[in-house]
């Protein structure tokens, strides 16, 4: 089943509500299939509030009115409960908003441990970048935020914010490779040269290497000296 026809759907719990008195059981039944504390509540309490209201002559009039509420709130939960019970084996929705809610109840993806797999069928990112992405864990480099999958890897913005919610960066930077950008924290300026480094971007990363300690990651660099990282990416 696509995204489309799983939201098109009218799961079978909705129309069981039409049954009078015991329709409220259905929204109690959504409750447990989503976890929903208050929904079962809410469906038994139209449960035991119906069997009340029919079982008494003066009340039956109200019944139909519970009745009618019952059946009214079902539909108003229906897409909050296609969007919780949105099956795992599909891709997430293009709608920020759903793609958002629902990835809020997935696990985490670490980005710099994760398989290829994951990167393309549960984030749903082009191949490409899972591809730059594998190479440079390959080599020992550890990401350690969105905006260096931008930077890095010209991963485009909106990608990265739709995915935000499902990734997380487990990050320790003296576990890394020796060949990662951390050389930058023991090269000289002339050796940062001869990699093909600017002058003043040389002097200004080992002034301030100097100045407040070793870097924490290309990121670091560019907060802690304000150079772009296009100025330095001779490190990767």
């Amino acid at each position: 089943m696509s995204e489309p026809s799983w939201f098109d759907q009218t799961p079978p719990w909705v129309l069981w509500s039409f049954l009078p008195v015991l329709g409220g059981g259905a929204i109690a039944y959504a409750g447990v299939k989503t976890g929903s504390n208050i929904w079962i509540a809410i469906g038994a309490g139209f449960v035991a509030t119906g069997i009340v209201l029919y079982s008494s002559p003066y009340l039956s009039g109200f019944a139909t009115i519970v009745w009618f509420a019952q059946i009214a709130l079902a539909f108003a939960l229906k897409r909050e409960y296609l969007t919780k019970t949105y099956p795992k084996h599909l891709p997430l929705p293009e709608d920020p908003k759903l793609f958002k809610v629902i990835a809020a109840s997935r696990p985490k993806i670490e980005i710099n441990s994760c398989s290829k797999n994951e990167l393309v069928n549960v984030l749903g990112l082009p191949i490409v970048y899972a591809n730059d992405i594998e190479s440079l864990r390959d080599e020992g480099y550890i990401f350690t935020s969105l905006e260096e999958l931008h930077n890095i890897l010209e991963i485009p913005n909106a990608t990265l914010q739709k995915i935000e919610p499902m990734v997380v960066f487990s990050y320790d930077y003296r576990h890394e490779s020796a060949y990662s950008w951390k050389r930058v924290n023991s090269m000289s300026v002339d050796e940062l040269l001869e990699i093909g480094m600017e002058s003043k971007v040389a002097i200004a990363i080992s002034e301030e290497r100097q100045r407040r300690g070793e870097f924490k990651s290309l990121m670091d660099i560019k907060k802690r000296t304000g150079i772009p990282f296009s100025s330095y990416k001779q490190l990767t």
